[in-house]
């Protein structure tokens, strides 16, 4: 039977999948970057697409929003056969030195969202990713030149709650950004034996009325997906 919100099969997702929370970007990447992509799921908008990068099987995966959703996408993949999970999204830096379109590889998420501490069951714990593909990550962006950023990240739910102040509070603990699914996401694949990661693009500063300029935010979701789909070969 197929799983109660992924309505795939076993054998239509790849064991590689990019997880995008947005379905139009699920779209426009598995369109753009896969050879034959196939739509394997559209239920509750949570598209998903299987085709090929460099004929290796790729799927890319709706998240939707925030930890609970991305929980549920990701326990559902891995019952589906997925074995690497890297999640391609967007993030609100905190750090002075990032810009819009710069890349951030996460090496950490602060845990300031419900559903990891639901899982850890208010235990203190540290998410981070799967060491070979944080690495394969930073090298693909290197090897490319492009502006990246290599740091920890926090975890949010109430994206609207979060003040430039109190984000601003983090950025002394090494915070670069804030994002909504990544903590969840490490923990799950420490907690299920697969591999999981994060890579983001700044959209914005926190606290700015509006988001970087279309054309400089799309260039930097463009290379965050090459890259993160280079790092998929690695792995």
């Amino acid at each position: 039977m197929s799983p109660i919100h992924v309505r795939g099969k076993k054998g239509e997702v790849a064991e590689r999948v990019l997880l995008p929370g947005d379905p139009g970007r699920a779209e426009w990447i598995a369109t753009t970057f896969l050879e034959e992509p196939r739509l394997y799921t559209s239920y509750r908008g949570l598209l998903g697409f299987t085709g090929r990068y460099r004929g290796v099987p790729v799927s890319v995966q709706t998240t939707g929003m925030g930890a609970p959703s991305a929980s549920i996408v990701a326990e559902e993949l891995v019952s589906l056969g997925a074995r690497v999970l890297l999640r391609v999204g967007t993030c609100g830096a905190v750090d002075e030195g990032l810009s819009p379109g710069d890349l951030v590889i996460v090496q950490g998420a602060v845990p300031l969202d419900g559903a990891t501490r639901q899982y850890l069951e208010g235990r203190p714990y540290a998410p981070v990713p799967d060491a070979e593909l944080f690495r394969a990550l930073w090298n693909q962006a290197e090897q490319r030149g492009y502006p990246h950023h290599v740091g920890l990240v926090a975890t949010e739910d109430a994206f609207y709650a979060t003040t430039p102040e109190g984000a601003k509070a983090w950025a002394q603990f090494g915070v670069l950004a804030f994002e909504m699914e990544a903590s969840a996401l490490f923990l799950l694949g420490k907690m299920r034996r697969v591999r999981a990661g994060a890579i983001l693009t700044v959209s914005n500063r926190i606290g700015d009325p509006e988001l970087a300029p279309p054309e400089v935010l799309q260039e930097g979701i463009r290379r965050m997906v090459e890259v993160a789909l280079e790092a998929l070969l690695e792995v």
